[in-house]
């Protein structure tokens, strides 16, 4: 699904939504750091406004993602889903929950993945005008990145 609201710049200024909220989680069950979803929205838009909805889409067992995706909302969100959330908390918080810090570390492979995904230079620039074309480019890389191509 993807969702785009009116009064998008340009499609340069679009990105691919946050990093960890369409990452499954290592171990058994999905192969490590690979896509499972995606959403195409502004570049300006904070990644956490998209990531309740990717969530409970692909609905997973833990969720590594960097400080921005500590808040209180997503952390009961993932609660109710019973998602063990992976997510260092940011310096605002009084009381901070715990992470599994050694857990944290596969977050790396997340990263690499982005890396990866970058290599393409159509997909790094965005040459695409139109949403549809832009998310088809996302679509394939992913799936490449699937198949080991």
């Amino acid at each position: 699904m993807l969702r785009v609201e009116r009064g998008a710049r340009s499609p340069r200024h679009r990105s691919i939504t946050g990093r960890a909220d369409h990452q499954g989680p290592p171990g058994r069950g999905s192969r490590s750091g690979l896509p499972l979803a995606f959403e195409v929205t502004e570049g300006q838009r904070h990644d956490i406004v998209p990531a309740p909805g990717l969530v409970q889409r692909t609905r997973p067992r833990r969720l590594l993602a960097d400080k921005a995706y500590s808040t209180h909302e997503f952390r009961a969100l993932l609660g109710k889903l019973a998602c063990q959330p992976v997510i260092p908390s940011s310096s605002s918080w009084i009381d901070p929950p715990a992470h599994d810090k050694e857990l944290y570390k596969a977050r790396a492979e997340v990263e690499c993945t982005f890396s990866l995904l970058k290599q393409a230079r159509r997909f790094a620039t965005r040459y695409e005008k139109t949403l549809r074309n832009y998310a088809a480019i996302v679509a394939i890389g992913c799936a490449l990145l699937w198949l080991r191509i």
